[in-house]
């Protein structure tokens, strides 16, 4: 059975734990140099109207290392249904933060038992001190349906010196297409 973004939007968080827990591993080569739009699935309404609902994860196959890495995008907080534009420093440049790698959670501990296929390692892809939050991400992240790279779902958890801290905040990503060349930005510690 698949299941749909419109199901996901109406999931509680124990639910969509339920779904991180038992899914599929990433096809980490179908998301090599692709976009996502993200839907925050479980911040309080006062923080979406007050911050951001939607943003845009990236995923680019550095060709200098082989990593599978990505970043985060500010959008415009227009929906999910198309993708969003990027908001833009003064310079035309889209704004980005919290980098990450794609990495194994093989053999490694998660809370609640967690041992899915894949993770984002927030904390060794050059985020600069003033991204703290970034800095300490250590997500899990999973494909929704099986054989389907098209939604992910992620889940929050921080690591603050190998101490795991898990916290009630999951969101989804719906596959835009590919990751345009020049969208492609460095490494926060390379630029």
């Amino acid at each position: 059975m698949t299941t749909t973004l419109e199901e996901l939007l109406t999931l509680s968080n124990d639910a969509l734990f339920e779904i991180v827990a038992r899914g599929e591993p990433l096809d980490v080569e179908a998301l090599a140099d692709t976009a996502y739009t993200g839907v925050d699935l479980s911040m309080p309404a006062l923080f979406h109207r007050l911050f951001w609902r939607y943003f845009r994860k990236t995923f680019h196959r550095d060709p200098s290392t082989g990593q599978l890495r990505g970043w985060n995008v500010k959008v415009e907080q227009t929906g999910w249904a198309v993708p969003p534009a990027p908001k833009r420093d003064r310079h035309g440049h889209a704004l980005t933060f919290g980098h990450y790698e794609v990495r194994s959670a093989a053999g490694l501990r998660f809370p609640r038992g967690f041992a899915g296929g894949h993770y984002l390692d927030y904390r060794v892809a050059g985020n600069r001190f003033g991204d703290l939050p970034a800095r300490l991400g250590y997500c899990p992240l999973v494909s929704v349906n099986p054989g389907s790279s098209e939604l992910l779902l992620g889940w929050e958890v921080f690591n603050l010196g190998g101490l795991l801290i898990p916290l009630s905040d999951f969101w989804l990503l719906k596959r835009e297409g590919p990751l345009a060349p020049d969208d492609v930005v460095p490494r926060p510690d390379a630029a």
